[in-house]
């Protein structure tokens, strides 16, 4: 038995694709790209970059407020 499988229904959770953690990855990814930039100097792109992270971090509580998080 693999480590992480508590129920035979856990072997085809994986196939499910989980919005709000795909979002947040999204999030992540774009708050890092985010600070990369601020720290070559682009502040411009920094605070688009920026921009871009605070409408996907909108798309994420609104998918957490439906998920019943």
């Amino acid at each position: 038995r693999r480590p992480g499988r508590e129920s035979a229904g856990a072997m085809f959770g994986f196939k499910k694709k989980d919005p709000v953690a795909k979002l947040r990855k999204e999030y992540e990814a774009c708050m890092k790209a985010a600070t990369d930039l601020q720290r070559q100097g682009d502040i411009k792109g920094f605070a688009e970059k920026s921009a871009e992270a605070a409408e996907i971090e909108k798309r994420l509580v609104e998918a957490e407020r439906a998920a019943g998080s």
